[in-house]
C-alpha cells in the first residue's frame, strides 16, 4: 500500500512539474538576486535544507518530479548505475551554483521578495523559453536514466541532492534525531531482497550488520521495508552512531 501511495504522489508531482519547475531552480535564485529580489525558489531550497535535517531525503521518494520520471523509466531499463567518479558531477554543479548564489547575496542589496518571480500567476512553464527549458530538463532526466540505469539523474546530476546530503551530514554532526531505516540485525536472513528492490541501487547487504542503514543516498522510500520477507526493517525517528557515507 505504501509503495502504491508513494508512486501516486510521484505521478501527481510529474503532472505538476510544469507548474513547479522554477521553484526548484537555483538559477532563478541567482537571476532574481541580481535584480535585488528574493525569489520563491530561495525559500524552497532553504526549506529543503532545514527539512532534511530531520526527514533526510524523503522529498526524493515522495515529491520529486524527477524521481517520478526516473522510477517510471525503470520499467524500461532496470539496471544499476555505475557509481564511482560520476557521483561527484552533481557536487560540482552544486558548488558552482552555490558559489554564484552566495556571491549574489553578498554583493547585491535586496529590496523585494517575489515568491512568484518569473512565473505566470505561479505557473512556471508559460512561454516559449520556459517550454524549451522544461523539455530540455525532461530529456536529460530520461536519457540519463535510460542509458545509465535507474535514478541515474539523482546519482549524477541532481542539483538538489547535495542540499539534502548537507542536511543529513549536519544532523550527524550535531547528533540530532532523524528519520532512518532501522534493522533488527538478528532477524535478517541475508536474502538480499532489500538491495534488489532499492530504487537507489544501494547495496544494503553490505549494511547487514548495522542497526541503522544510514547512507546519504537512502531516500527513505520504504521499498526495502515493505518487501523484506522477515519484516526486520522499519522506518523510525532515531539517533545513533553513523557509519555510512
Amino acid at each position: 500500500m505504501r509503495q502504491k501511495f508513494r508512486k501516486l504522489l510521484l505521478m501527481l508531482s510529474m503532472v505538476m512539474f510544469p507548474v513547479t519547475l522554477y521553484y526548484f531552480s537555483p538559477v532563478l535564485i541567482i537571476g532574481a538576486g541580481l535584480q535585488g529580489i528574493i525569489s520563491g525558489s530561495f525559500f524552497i531550497f532553504i526549506s529543503m535544507l532545514l527539512g532534511s535535517i530531520i526527514f533526510g531525503r524523503l522529498f526524493c521518494a515522495y515529491v520529486c518530479p524527477a524521481g517520478g520520471l526516473q522510477e517510471y523509466a525503470c520499467t524500461i531499463i532496470d539496471k544499476m548505475p555505475k557509481r564511482r567518479w560520476r557521483n561527484y558531477i552533481k557536487y560540482a554543479i552544486w558548488l558552482l551554483l552555490l558559489t554564484a548564489v552566495i556571491y549574489t547575496f553578498v554583493t547585491v542589496e535586496f529590496s523585494e521578495i517575489d515568491f512568484f518571480y518569473q512565473t505566470n500567476h505561479g505557473i512556471s512553464v508559460s512561454n516559449l523559453f520556459s517550454y524549451i527549458v522544461y523539455y530540455g530538463i525532461i530529456l536529460v532526466i530520461l536519457i540519463s536514466s535510460l542509458i545509465a540505469g535507474k535514478r541515474a539523474f539523482c546519482h549524477y546530476f541532481c542539483w538538489m541532492a547535495p542540499f539534502f546530503v548537507t542536511g543529513i551530514k549536519l544532523r550527524r554532526f550535531l547528533h540530532l534525531p532523524g528519520l532512518s531505516i532501522n534493522k533488527e540485525v538478528d532477524r535478517c536472513i541475508l536474502c538480499n531482497r532489500c538491495s534488489v528492490v532499492c530504487p537507489m541501487s544501494l547495496d544494503l547487504q553490505k549494511l547487514s550488520d548495522r542497526s541503522i542503514i544510514d547512507s546519504v543516498d537512502c531516500i527513505l522510500c520504504g521499498s526495502c521495508v515493505d518487501y523484506c520477507p522477515e519484516k526486520c526493517l522499519y522506518i523510525c525517528l532515531s539517533r545513533g552512531n553513523y557509519h555510512g557515507k
